[in-house]
This record gives C-alpha cells, structure tokens and sequence, in this order.
C-alpha cells in the first residue's frame, strides 16, 4: 500500500478528495492527515495580503474574526474529522492528527512514524510565502527525505 502524508490547513472539499484519492490511479493509497490549526496575529498579516492578490477584499476584511490559537483548535477538530470521513468514504484508508507544534517538525516526525512514500501540500495559495519559499511544500522538500507534491485546494469550503 501507497502512504500519502496529506497536510491541510482546512476540511477538504469534495473536488479535493476527488483529486487526491485519484493521483495514484488504482494503487491503495493510506492517507495521514496533519492539520494545521489557524496560527496567530503574525500569520494574519500574511493571510490578508493573500486575499488583496486574490481580489478578495472582503476575506481580507474579516481576517480579523477568524478564530486563532486556543480558539482555532475546535474548528480545526472539526475540519479534520469531515476530511477523514470524506477520505475513508472515497475508499482511502485515512487517519489524521491536529498540528500542536511546528508543523515541519510534526511532518517530518509523521513521514518518520509512517514510513510515507510521500507527502502532499494542499492549500489555499499562500503567495507572499509561496514567492520567498517559506510555504511548506518548499521548506519540506529540504527537510522529509521523500517527495513533496503541492497542490492547491480546488474551492472554498
């Protein structure tokens, strides 16, 4: 069996589970699913000069509303268990975790444990990061010893 370690920031969509139980074909994939619950005010900043590129005004706006730290751990819970149920429902095998420190240290440790053929990135753009290569995907690559697919989320939840 094929092991994906698949890192989100968010619940997958329904495109989402489409395109990521099907990369491999027929092969049996076991997906292992790190969230990263919303981070702090220094992500905000970053989070909100996303939105103004994407043209999104109005979630730049709000950025302030949504919930970070203590507060994000519930709904990020939450996100998980809607993503493995939608995985396992497509077929997949699929256990997951929240992230509760660095979240390249927590993948890198999961790659470890599970003995993954590879990881995924699937996120929202995240252009400021993606440019200067401090999103995930780039800093992984140097760090987990197998390879690193980004992708990016087809909708919005």
């Amino acid at each position: 069996m094929f092991t994906s370690v698949l890192m989100i920031e968010k619940a997958l969509t329904s495109a989402d589970v489409e395109f990521v139980t099907t990369l491999h074909g027929e092969e049996q994939v076991a997906f292992r699913v790190l969230l990263q619950p919303r981070g702090d005010q220094a992500d905000r900043l970053l989070r909100a000069i996303d939105d103004i590129a994407l043209g999104e005004l109005d979630e730049a706006a709000h950025e302030r509303g949504t919930p970070e730290g203590e507060a994000a751990k519930e709904p990020a819970q939450q996100a998980l268990e809607v993503s493995l149920r939608a995985l396992r429902a497509a077929g997949a095998e699929a256990d997951g975790r929240l992230v509760e420190d660095h979240p390249l240290d927590a993948l890198k440790t999961l790659v470890g444990e599970v003995g993954a053929d590879e990881v995924i990135v699937l996120t929202d753009p995240h252009y400021v990061e993606e440019f200067f290569h401090r999103d995930w995907a780039s800093r992984a690559r140097h760090k987990v010893g197998v390879p690193v697919l980004k992708l990016f989320s087809h909708s919005k939840v």
